[in-house]
């Protein structure tokens, strides 16, 4: 008998640097589960898009505007072509589309398979060609192609690759939920009808997992009715299954998926909260997010935990023990790669960076909830705390997306904010954030500095990636800060001391409390309590790092949404 497959569905992953295929935190998040996956035997086979043409390089002019180009990578010295092909209708006319094999191969050997959809084939026209190569671009029109390709397209390619007992589809976000149209149509067709009838809607509704990440209303899918029915074509369950479909008058792909699976859930406790706000007569459960220590923890940080934690990759919840290893080495494998940072900024920046300077890291997608300006709040408080209390700098990065007007603002006020410090206080926004930039400064920074505006941070994972590498953070109480955070053991908080989800952010608040504590409590810790302040970095890899990670992520998902009742 064929062991039970789980399907897991996304617009974007992130497995390696060299593969510009993700976009941010959700594309991160899912190479971090497959990889995770993969460790622990899960029987997993993800699909995907091949965005042929990558998520943008990102260059910023002397203003400091971003501006995009393609981002060139060689596909066939990655992924292996499969020979099988698939049809998906988009307005009447036939794509042809092909899919490419990447394999994640976890510590055990094992093998999770990751297909890479692609329209990118002669006998396709000019357009439809072009429907697989940028991640997030064009219209909406572009954007609801891209989706039937993802979700129809993707089931009938695991069809086509002979996954003939696929138990569970996971949906990690709303993007994919056209894939429950095809099951639909499928159940129908094995039990001789054309027509979808109940039957086939509580039968879909069993097989199928979604899992929410936007804490923000218009983050979530939605398409114009007419354009629907012009690019899905006059679909019978549109016709008929209107209350299954449309919310407010709109194709809603988040209310599709809520209707049709058995499994919701949110990313974080706080996420869980506010989706069932959000999604008052749905029940949402909650998973929080985490991230794959292997990939994410430094050399030096894997030197000292294969010396004192030998089985950390295979039991990340080993990483508690980090809570005895001696803070000298510790220190010893934080500087290391805190120099191999430093250096890299001086090499790109001519910043003249000092490593022995404390340093503040930034680094996410640039989106103006997360208000990564809000430290520039009262420029003469910060020049005034860098000459009392003590120097500091800050390393910044992240991609705005192309038609994200806001960020592309908000990278150029951090920039000339940056620049109005010098040089009293040295900041460097630096270009092209990627897997291996992310990687470089969660592990060289001091302290990791997050300012969402409640309570629209979801998740957050890039904290979780930092707390891996001993890296306390520093951030608004939002997210999974709220879980990770305990006050001067783990890190510390920004601005509220509770988790209201009644009370919005208030930012002159956040500003002050951001400034009273770096002035009266980090900086003074990091220099004249060094002892305390590794107590911390201890704590952040023995409490956190042990706990926010895919590896127990990925065993709730199997135990509540895969396999659980």
């Amino acid at each position: 008998m064929t062991q039970p497959t789980i399907a897991y569905f996304s617009m974007e992953i992130g497995l390696e640097p060299g593969l510009p295929t993700y976009a941010g935190g959700l594309g991160i998040l899912a190479g971090d589960t497959i990889r995770s996956a993969a460790d622990l035997k899960v029987p997993l086979v993800a699909i995907t898009l091949l965005h042929g043409k990558g998520y943008f390089y990102q260059r910023l002019d002397p203003t400091g505007w971003q501006l995009e180009e393609p981002a060139q990578w060689a596909i066939d010295d990655y992924l292996t072509e499969m020979p099988q092909r698939v049809a998906v209708t988009l307005e009447g006319r036939t794509v042809q589309l092909r899919c490419w094999r990447y394999e994640a191969r976890g510590v055990t050997g094992h093998v999770v398979p990751v297909y890479f959809l692609d329209s990118d084939l002669p006998e396709n026209s000019e357009y439809d060609r072009t429907l697989t190569h940028h991640l997030y671009g064009g219209d909406k029109r572009y954007r609801l192609c891209q989706e039937v390709i993802l979700g129809i397209g993707g089931v009938r390619m695991l069809r086509a690759l002979e996954y003939p007992n696929i138990m569970r589809f996971h949906m990690n976000e709303g993007h994919a939920a056209l894939l429950t149209l095809e099951l639909l149509d499928e159940h129908a067709r094995n039990q001789g009808r054309t027509a979808v009838n109940r039957e086939d809607v509580e039968a879909v509704r069993r097989q199928c997992v979604f899992t929410t990440h936007t804490a923000v209303p218009a983050g979530h899918d939605q398409f114009d009715l007419n354009l629907v029915r012009q690019v899905v074509g006059h679909h019978e369950v549109l016709l008929d299954w209107q209350s299954v479909l449309v919310h407010d008058g709109l194709f809603n792909m988040t209310y599709l998926a809520l209707n049709l699976s058995r499994y919701v859930n949110g990313v974080s406790k706080e996420h869980g909260e506010v989706s069932r706000l959000m999604f008052a007569h749905y029940t949402v459960d909650c998973i929080t997010n985490g991230v794959h220590a292997a990939t994410w923890v430094s050399e030096p940080f894997q030197r000292l935990f294969d010396q004192y934690i030998r089985d950390w990759r295979r039991d990340n919840f080993s990483l508690r023990y980090a809570l005895s290893i001696p803070k000298s080495q510790v220190w010893e494998a934080h500087m290391t790669a805190k120099k191999q940072l430093i250096q890299y900024v001086n090499h790109e920046t001519n910043a003249g960076m000092d490593v022995d300077i404390l340093t503040i890291g930034f680094a996410r997608r640039a989106a103006s909830y997360k208000r990564g300006d809000l430290l520039f709040d009262d420029p003469d408080r910060l020049r005034s705390i860098a000459a009392e209390a003590g120097p500091f700098q800050v390393i910044y990065a992240g991609k705005a997306h192309p038609q994200d007007q806001l960020g592309k603002e908000l990278i150029k006020r951090i920039i000339q904010a940056g620049e109005s410090l010098r040089p009293q206080i040295r900041i460097v926004y630096l270009q092209n954030y990627d897997m291996d930039l992310g990687k470089l400064i969660t592990s060289g920074v001091d302290l990791w500095l997050n300012t969402p505006e409640v309570p629209q941070e979801a998740s957050g994972t890039s904290g979780m990636k930092a707390a891996v590498n001993g890296v306390p953070s520093f951030s608004v109480l939002d997210g999974w800060w709220i879980e990770g955070h305990i006050e001067g053991v783990t890190g510390w908080s920004i601005g509220r001391d509770h988790t209201a989800l009644a009370e919005p952010s208030d930012r002159k608040r956040d500003a002050n409390s951001l400034y009273e504590k770096l002035e009266n409590i980090i900086i003074p810790k990091f220099y004249s309590d060094r002892d305390g302040y590794l107590d911390v970095m201890r704590h952040s890899i023995g409490l956190n790092g042990s706990f926010f990670n895919t590896q127990r992520m990925v065993q709730q998902y199997v135990l509540n949404a895969y396999f659980g009742a």
